[in-house]
């Protein structure tokens, strides 16, 4: 299994940080794998809601199913993915209040679909992911702050 962190200080309310970042159809505007999402324009989602999205992730490109397995606004929010062709993921957000601003982390925990590949990921993918995902939650902070 692989494992992602990564966090950031975002000078925007919890409430507006959670919002936006469990809107899926946001998600290409802010992270750099998301290549286009089929979700409603605007809406948060909620615990059962799927959502279809295109990928390019360490030079891969996938698609993979989102569900919304936990949800408790405004600080709490998990999603799993299947990705077509085997292989998976969850995604989990923690928001906490800090001052006028947000503590955000999201985790990434992925496991890939054969031993083969868990080894090729030990090797050389895992640090790939590791570099887009701060550069996307950067990019996050970046784009939730100059609003």
């Amino acid at each position: 299994m692989g494992r992602v962190y990564t966090t950031a200080f975002i000078n925007r309310p919890v409430e507006v940080v959670f919002n936006y970042v469990t809107t899926a159809s946001n998600w290409p505007e802010w992270h750099l794998s998301s290549m286009g999402v089929n979700a409603v324009k605007g809406k948060s989602l909620e615990i059962g809601d799927r959502v279809t999205e295109d990928f390019c992730v360490a030079g891969k490109r996938g698609r993979v199913i989102w569900t919304a397995i936990d949800r408790r606004a405004p600080s709490y929010w998990v999603i799993r993915g299947e990705v077509e062709g085997g292989g998976g993921g969850t995604i989990t957000y923690n928001l906490t209040p800090e001052g006028k601003g947000t503590k955000f982390e999201r985790e990434f925990v992925y496991k890939m679909p054969n031993a083969f590949l868990d080894i090729i990921d030990f090797l050389f993918i895992e640090s790939r992911i590791k570099k887009e995902s701060s550069k996307a939650v950067s990019k996050l902070k970046q784009v939730l702050e100059s609003r």
